[in-house]
């Protein structure tokens, strides 16, 4: 019953801006811990960014200083603002929730919104 659903991806040149979004439905989103992860094609799914229910963040490397998630309890929404995206950037983004307590990623994961950066 617990569902996620990402909308935000699209085709973007580099440098520019992308605005990703997921809705979690089901009555439990103020108590996951959320994040966005991305999987490049022959790719493993990596983690992106990560906000915690209590609203600690943590970012790959690679999105630090670039990339911002956030959350919004009220409309069970998180959020991954990319700026200055890059070509390496590409790939289908994944919106995943994680139970509190849990370590790695959670057991619920939207159905991923693809991110192609390209000139």
């Amino acid at each position: 019953q617990v569902q996620l659903v990402e909308s935000g991806g699209g085709l973007v040149q580099p440098g520019g801006s992308l605005k990703l979004s997921c809705v979690v439905s089901g009555g439990i989103f103020s108590g996951l811990d959320m994040g966005w992860y991305r999987q490049a094609p022959g790719e493993q799914r990596v983690m992106v960014a990560r906000i915690l229910r209590g609203g600690t963040t943590m970012y790959a490397d690679s999105a630090k200083g670039r990339f911002t998630i956030s959350r919004d309890n009220a409309k069970n929404t998180v959020t991954l603002q990319m700026n200055s995206l890059k070509p390496e950037d590409t790939a289908v983004y994944y919106c995943n929730g994680r139970l509190a307590g849990r370590i790695g990623p959670g057991r619920y994961w939207g159905q991923g919104t693809q991110v192609t950066v390209s000139s």
